[in-house]
């Protein structure tokens, strides 16, 4: 047996890369481009070797500042690109190498250069808003003052407010000013005219009125155009105002209102021929500031294309310096010898590479002493690192989000490729609807290298990412759907005729009554007869439930044969003889057991009571079984697998604490380990394992054997609620197909009952949204959180430990991007 499996060939997945510790003694003239090799071969993770040290205590503090800082600039570059509405070429030119000192001041000009000539665009705009405010002013507020003039008692708005002082008399009114004869000014009454926000134009009207004690009248016309605001660059709409007054108090009052509210004030003529006039100034010089806005948007359009051209690579530049430094800072350096001292990670495989990069930034610094690179001893476990692919990098994110595997143990993903998608299609089972995950799985697949680049909202990524999960479990439902024989819940005889068929000519009913079995089974799946049967319901809850047994008790036996191979690989003998070996007597004496009477009853088409024989195995273990009797020797078996699974709990329980403190007591005792072999000796023994305890010096029997304990009962507990826990796969594939039943006839067929082609229509429509967004949305989450409880829980808890740490390298495919 050994031999065999040592034949087998290694599985990249199976286990994680062997890591080893090493340590780096890098010139201070080739450490920048050494690390910068690292980055590029990504497999190197370093240890921060200046942990205690605050971020501005580090070496390469100012480095990092600058890098920082250009950072900045290039987002600002991105921003003003943006907001200019520049699209960046897809295919950027091929630019020449630029060092980073030079990007530093070329990233300076560039930023003076903008920040100029947005300060001049800023200011020009403003002009040209008090120009454009000054000549709607001059339209709307002269039409007030000419119709002044030709109809002196005007009809004004006027508010109802009666909070003023009644003791406030003036000798004239404004309205009996206004209707004498001659000029505002010969008559004492003023105006002022200007423009305010559309927004504010209420509150505005009722402070003057208040102010004022309702003393002055308030002309108001809507702008007919917009204004640019210069800083948002949005349109704001404006509203012309001309108020009367009388005094030079009130004008010092309305002057400050104005100012507070932002409103603009521009003189108004009473003469039309010098109202003409200054119309045909301002239009003039309206054109001109036109004419000179447009050739500096041009300018800096013209500008910002550039720079938009080599943003992508002064990005990358700039963040990879950035990360180069950072990963500088993680060095300690040493003053006297001039030279960077470094720890980290890196898999064995890429030592020889590791090597040869190092080397060639000896060569390529023109440094005189070369990089010494030499593996260490370490006490710490190293990190856990899978090489995956597009293809099994979502199951590995599916594992490693319930816990990272320690380091080289056997990985749960291996077999979460398959049986992941196959659990989710038991309980999604439909092909009608596997079609439809599927056509949705090939888009994501087909449109892979667009999709890949771009920016996608968090559920679009994580339904991007997992585009290969979607792919089988849409496989894994249109077979589970042929098995069930269900098409949106509609059967089909797609492999031949039922093998039932009516009684005789006289039968009505043949889908409730009166059908026989006339010929062999029907060839794969369920027959579509059984579908609309008076014992269609308990038919298919009798297969299902005892499908989800079997599979079940399949898996948990999987799982614990993983934690076999984990204790073999560990070396670790107690943890085959006093963990595995009980556990398989225990799980397979009572729910192996009862998956072989399941097997049997469906070969041998017994009427057998399972329920009955499994309970009296417990209460009765020694009376007749009856009529439920599977097959002969069975009650002498039942009592063996029932002595078997008692014997196995004390097994689990006693013995290994008892062995791990013996071999404490003669590790101090000064006796020889000959007889223990090199398993029981092993420094890399895992922290939970039977070797674990013997490298501590601080062995504490009660807190072993406590711990025993608790993994006993947990296991024999658990054995029992985790074979039941696999019973959401029945249930869940009952409510699918229900609902599915449900939606098709009680919405479609309902509403193509009618001889309505609204009707019909309407229920097409319903039946349509009941199944994307229930069948198809809802349901597909619910059966793939179920069947990730059930990797998570019943499956992985047999042997995965999964208390590891990922490894993490210097990597700059692994740089995100700077948007904060």
């Amino acid at each position: 047996m050994e031999e065999f499996v040592e034949k087998l060939p290694a599985m990249d997945l199976m286990r994680s890369e062997q890591m080893t510790f090493v340590q780096f003694i890098i010139p201070v003239e080739s450490a920048h481009r050494a690390v910068s090799y690292l980055g590029e071969v990504g497999l190197v993770q370093f240890r921060d070797l200046n942990a205690e040290k605050s971020p501005f205590q580090r070496t390469f503090v100012n480095q990092v500042k600058r890098c920082g800082e250009m950072s900045r600039k290039l987002r600002f570059f991105r921003d003003q690109v943006g907001k200019a509405g520049i699209m960046s070429p897809e295919n950027p030119v091929v630019q020449p190498d630029v060092v980073l000192d030079e990007l530093e001041i070329q990233l300076a000009e560039h930023e003076h250069e903008l920040i100029e000539m947005n300060s001049n665009s800023e200011r020009l705009r403003q002009s040209y808003n008090e120009l454009l405010e000054f000549k709607m002013v001059l339209q709307e507020a002269g039409g007030f003052l000419f119709s002044g003039k030709n109809h002196p008692v005007a009809e004004e708005r006027e508010l109802d407010e009666t909070a003023y002082s009644n003791d406030y008399v003036e000798t004239a009114s404004l309205l009996e000013k206004e209707m004498r004869p001659g000029t505002s000014e010969q008559s004492g009454l003023n105006y002022i005219s200007g423009i305010i926000c559309q927004t504010k134009i209420l509150t505005f009207e009722r402070m003057l009125f208040r102010a004022t004690r309702g003393n002055m009248l308030f002309n108001q016309a809507t702008a007919n155009e917009g204004v640019m605001d210069p800083v948002t660059s949005e349109m704001v709409d404006k509203v012309v105002f001309l108020v009367y007054f009388s005094g030079e108090q009130a004008r010092k009052k309305i002057r400050k209102i104005c100012e507070a509210f932002g409103a603009n004030c521009y003189p108004v003529p009473e003469d039309i021929t010098k109202q003409r006039q200054m119309t045909r100034e301002v239009l003039s010089r309206l054109s001109e500031l036109e004419a000179t806005l447009d050739a500096g948007i041009r300018h800096r359009n013209t500008a910002l294309s550039s720079i938009s051209l080599h943003l992508p690579k002064w990005t990358n530049l700039v963040r990879r310096e950035k990360a180069v430094y950072d990963a500088l800072n993680m060095l300690n350096f040493d003053v006297t010898k001039k030279c960077l001292v470094g720890e980290g990670w890196c898999p064995i495989f890429a030592k020889a590479k590791i090597q040869e990069v190092l080397q060639r930034a000896t060569f390529d610094s023109n440094s005189q002493v070369g990089i010494i690179f030499h593996t260490m001893d370490a006490v710490e476990s190293p990190p856990t690192f899978f090489r995956t692919n597009k293809f099994t990098n979502a199951y590995q994110e599916i594992v490693d989000a319930y816990g990272v595997a320690r380091y080289q143990e056997a990985n749960p993903a291996v077999y979460t490729v398959v049986t992941f998608p196959f659990l989710f299609a038991v309980m999604f089972g439909d092909w009608g609807h596997g079609i439809c995950l599927l056509l949705g799985a090939l888009v994501l697949i087909a449109r892979e290298s667009k999709l890949s680049n771009k920016k996608l909202g968090s559920f679009m990524e994580m339904l991007f990412g997992g585009r290969y999960v979607l792919l089988l479990m849409s496989l894994f439902s249109i077979y589970c759907g042929l098995i069930y024989n269900e098409f949106f819940s509609v059967p089909f005889h797609i492999f031949g005729r039922s093998a039932y068929k009516c009684r005789d000519t006289t039968c009505s009913d043949a889908q409730s009554a009166g059908l026989i079995k006339y010929r062999d089974p029907y060839p794969f799946g369920v027959d579509p007869s059984w579908r609309g049967s008076r014992s269609e319901l308990p038919f298919l809850n009798s297969l299902k439930m005892k499908m989800s047994i079997l599979l079940g008790v399949v898996q948990m036996n999987l799982g614990i044969i993983m934690s076999y191979f984990n204790a073999r690989y560990f070396e670790s003998s107690l943890d085959i003889r006093y963990q595995f070996v009980p556990q398989m007597i225990f799980l397979n004496s009572l729910f192996g057991y009862l998956s072989l009477l399941i097997v049997i009853k469906w070969c041998t088409g017994s009427q057998a009571d399972l329920y009955h024989v499994m309970i009296y195995m417990f209460l009765s273990p020694t009376d007749d079984l009856g009529e439920n009797q599977l097959f002969w020797g069975q009650r002498p078996l039942q009592i063996l697998l029932l002595i078997l699974a008692l014997i196995a709990v004390p097994w689990m329980l006693f013995p290994k604490p008892f062995i791990l403190k013996r071999l404490h007591i003669e590790r101090f005792q000064g006796r020889t380990y000959g007889v223990l072999g090199i398993s029981e000796m092993d420094v890399e023994a895992e922290p939970d394992s039977a070797r674990s305890w013997q490298h501590h010096d601080d062995f504490n029997f009660s807190e072993v054997f406590v711990h025993q304990m608790i993994h006993s009962i947990e296991f024999v507990l658990g054995a029992v609620s985790n074979t039941a826990s696999y019973l959401r796969l029945w249930a869940l594939s009952l409510a699918h197909s229900e609902l599915s039943t449900v939606f098709y006839e009680k919405v479609l067929l309902l509403a193509w009952g009618y001889d309505n082609v609204i009707i019909r229509l309407v229920g097409i429509a319903v039946f349509a949204f009941a199944t994307a967004f229930i069948l198809l949305m809802m349901e597909t989450l619910s059966a793939f959180l179920h069947a990730l409880r059930l990797h998570w829980v019943e499956f992985q808890n047999k042997f995965y430990h999964g208390d590891g740490y990922k490894f993490k390298p210097f990597s700059f495919a692994l740089l995100k991007d700077d948007d904060e």
